[in-house]
């Protein structure tokens, strides 16, 4: 045949025929299937199929003609243009010899599927998904096409698709001539995805580029919702690292999906396709299994292999057999090639930063403001001025001519990998996806301040805060003797934050993740049928998902611990077991009816004393059981445990013993159990607690308050810290034991992040390592450097 090759027979190497989409599946059909990855038959037109249609219509000079002295950044002479070719292109004749061997291919494709099957007709443009140029969506396509007729018609529509506005204005921008690009049509047998779900996935974290992940999203039906953005979907994170002998699913995210496409049987108004409403019982379940997650992430790594770069997938999971399919991937084209030794910091720098307007998910890493522009419809897209906040319901590919002038971007819905973050990353700029209210709560004229820099969650705030704007070179110093670890709360900043020079985490604390992430006290889940009627649906409502209230609370635990340790891995991460105060833990839902009222709860009923008790025993066990999913389901190992505000040796004893019985064994799979010292009866008594632990950690913080007998929350006591003589020789007697026991000993207080005078002080003790803030890594890096070479002299 002259003018189409089936997938069988085109590969990678056949761009220049069939385009960058169809040369991908016929890689991935005719390399990939042998391994377990199921990739729908079809086939494709060539580009000689597409410049017999122009040339035998007589388009080619007159197109070229029309697009002569077009300038793209009138949006309005684009769209006038754009329309003429559409139109000629469309109502021009499809040639007999092309009909016809597209026909005879649809026939034999019949053989295998079923006579007149139902498929998808998508472009492929012969410069598309290249490393350097995605031209993601320029075109269309079409899904659930049946018969001959229609499908002829479809390609007819496939072909005007090549001169969509948006299509045009890219080609200029990346520098491509519009007549050196020609169009190859897949069509590929339609997965049965409307009764079922889909979506896109990443083997590489979008925002940040970090490697060892795969990001999946999903949704209820087939796959343009979630590609356009119409559905805030699922979405999951997969750590590569230990994949082949685990299950580290690292977070598990339920989106809204309040709407799914399927198939329309319409055939008088010509849809092939239509939205309904997705009932309230679907949409508070996750649309695959854990199981699809875990095959799909190993689909993605056996991709990822073959093709040897990162990789953007589509995939559907059919509803009546549920099988999972590949249907396209293409080469990651922000983050793959990037300088790894560079990193931009952004942060707001206002000391009172005002409560933000709206949230969504972040998109770019990046802060940016100016006044917004609120635009409900694409023919109002015009009125978008450079430097302006672009906020809307949804974009789509037509938005992409303006989208480029926009200082931020800001959508109602949409995913991490829909159009709208697609393009905010390629083109550089911060959006916030996702954020349900955005045109109802920012007015046109506002002026907005977008950050993304504050991890994956984006806030839009009013005025125009200050900001700055830091790159570092993260390659620039040599490693220190002395061992630089993060004190990290946030899991959201974990992969960003793991490309700093540092060996690991030397506190992660769980009190974030438990305010933020679970937000309900772990007794309120244990007792969940008893509640009062109201606080009970605020808990239904948050564990929508899971399998129960305590599921709910081991695996948002599990998986907020597992998104800082996969980042880091294999560099050690030392958690410290929650160290909530009563007042703290009453602030949580459900945590007033379960809390004592105390005086200062500073000094009462927090840290190992708690773990025991009777009322806190099985919220513990939770705990354990979260870390015990980390170690041992997820594979990271690299996880170590440090108790908190332990006041005597027999209660630390007793900890150990506790956490024995509940599957935590200092030493099974390498664990090492560390003491949180900030107790003077710690460093007082340091060889008896290093008799039954692996090494200390300072808490300076607190050491500081109980040595000098100042409450840190009180603002009456100030002038009082860690550079205190007193509180020296107290962190003094805990470093030289450690060092007599030869155990190990680190810092994970605030001190030595604020005071560079500490840090000093610190190496020339001998300290095994410093943990620091993420903002202070290179500057007390340096210090850290200096004194070392003062010591080798």
């Amino acid at each position: 045949m002259r003018y189409v090759s089936f997938f069988a027979d085109v590969g990678i190497n056949d761009i220049d025929q069939v385009g960058g989409k169809n040369a991908s599946l016929g890689e991935m059909y005719r390399n990939l299937s042998s391994q377990g990855i199921k990739v729908p038959n079809g086939f494709a037109t060539t580009s000689k199929a597409y410049h017999h249609y122009m040339v035998q219509n007589g388009l080619v000079e007159k197109v070229r003609h029309a697009l002569e002295d077009l300038d793209t950044s009138d949006v309005n002479a684009l769209a006038r243009i754009g329309r003429q070719i559409r139109s000629w292109i469309l109502h021009a004749e499809m040639p007999e010899d092309l009909a016809e061997e597209i026909v005879i291919a649809y026939e034999k494709l019949g053989e295998e599927y079923g006579e007149y099957p139902d498929v998808a007709v998508r472009s492929s443009a012969t410069a598309e998904d290249l490393p350097g140029a995605s031209f993601a969506g320029q075109q269309e396509t079409y899904l659930n096409i049946s018969g001959r007729r229609n499908l002829l018609l479809t390609c007819k529509r496939v072909y005007a698709s090549l001169f969509t506005d948006r299509a045009i204005s890219y080609r200029v921008d990346k520098g491509f001539g519009h007549m050196d690009v020609a169009l190859s049509i897949g069509v590929q047998k339609m997965v049965r995805a409307d009764t079922g779900s889909s979506g896109v996935m990443f083997t590489i974290d979008t925002e940040t580029g970090f490697r060892d992940v795969i990001l999946i999203n999903a949704a209820w039906g087939l796959g343009e919702n979630v590609v356009q953005g119409s559905v805030n979907p699922d979405e999951f994170y997969v750590f590569k690292s230990t994949l082949d002998e685990h299950q580290p699913i690292l977070r598990r995210y339920l989106g809204k999906k309040d709407v799914k496409m399927i198939y329309s049987h319409d055939t008088t108004a010509g849809l092939s396709t239509r939205n309904i409403e997705v009932s309230t019982e679907e949409q508070n379940q996750f649309c695959i299994t854990d199981e699809d997650i875990l095959k799909l992430a190993r689909y993605a790594m056996c991709i990822e292999k073959h093709y040897a770069r990162p990789m953007d997938i589509e995939w559907a999971k059919d509803g009546e057999s549920g099988e999972l399919f590949i249907l396209q991937a293409r080469p990651e084209t922000v983050h793959a090639d990037e300088n790894k030794h560079y990193q931009i910091h952004f942060k707001i720098e206002q000391d009172e930063i005002p409560d933000p307007l709206v949230v969504g998910k972040s998109v770019g890493k990046r802060i940016s403001s100016g006044k917004a522009c609120v635009i409900l419809d694409a023919s109002e897209m015009d009125k978008l001025k450079p430097g302006e906040v672009l906020v809307t319901d949804i974009t789509d590919p037509d938005w992409e001519p303006v989208m480029k002038i926009a200082s931020a971007i800001v959508t109602n819905r949409g995913g991490r990998t829909c159009h709208a973050a697609i393009i905010a990353r390629e083109l550089g700029v911060p959006a916030v996806v996702g954020c349900g209210e955005a045109t109802r709560k920012i007015k046109t004229g506002n002026e907005v301040t977008v950050s993304c820099a504050e991890g994956d969650t984006g806030f839009i705030y009013p005025g125009l805060l200050e900001f700055s704007e830091n790159k570092l070179d993260v390659s620039s110093l040599k490693k220190p003797h002395t061992h630089i670890m993060l004190n990290l709360a946030n899991p959201e900043l974990a992969f960003e934050t793991s490309r700093l020079p540092v060996d690991g985490v030397g506190l992660a604390r769980l009190e974030f993740i438990i305010n933020t992430s679970i937000r309900i006290h772990p007794r309120a889940l244990l007792e969940h049928d008893s509640l009062p009627l109201d606080i009970k649906q605020k808990v239904t409502e948050l564990i929508a998902g899971y399998k129960s209230p305590v599921d709910y609370y081991e695996k948002k635990l599990a998986e907020g611990i597992g998104m800082i340790a996969a980042a880091f891995y294999p560099r050690q991460v030392i958690v410290r077991l929650s160290d909530f105060k009563s007042n703290e833990y009453a602030s949580l839902i459900g945590g007033s009816l379960f809390e004592p009222d105390e005086e200062n709860p500073m000094i009462g009923f927090r840290g190992a004393y708690r773990y025991p008790s009777e009322e806190f025993r099985d919220c513990f066990e939770l705990e354990c059981k979260a870390l015990k999913i980390v170690r041992e389901q997820m594979g990271l190992d690299n996880v170590d445990i440090m108790i908190p505000f332990v006041r005597s040796v027999g209660e630390g004893k007793n900890i150990l013993k506790l956490l024995s019985e509940f599957g935590l064994n200092r030493g099974d799979l390498g664990l090492k159990i560390y003491l949180m010292c900030e107790i003077p009866a710690n460093a007082l008594l340091a060889d008896q607690f290093l008799a039954h632990f692996d090494g200390f950690s300072i808490g300076s913080n607190d050491l500081t308050q109980l040595t000098l007998g100042v409450d840190r929350d009180s603002g009456l006591l100030t002038g009082f810290d860690e550079r205190n003589e007193a509180v020296k020789v107290m962190m003094k007697m805990a470093i030289d034991a450690c060092k007599d026991n030869n155990k190990y000993v680190g810092i994970c207080g605030q001190a030595p992040s604020d005071f560079p005078e500490i840090t000093r002080w610190l190496v020339k003790q001998g300290i095994s390592s410093i943990s620091l803030n993420p903002d202070s890594v290179l500057d007390m890096k340096q210090q850290i450097l200096q004194v070392e070479a003062q010591l080798i002299k």
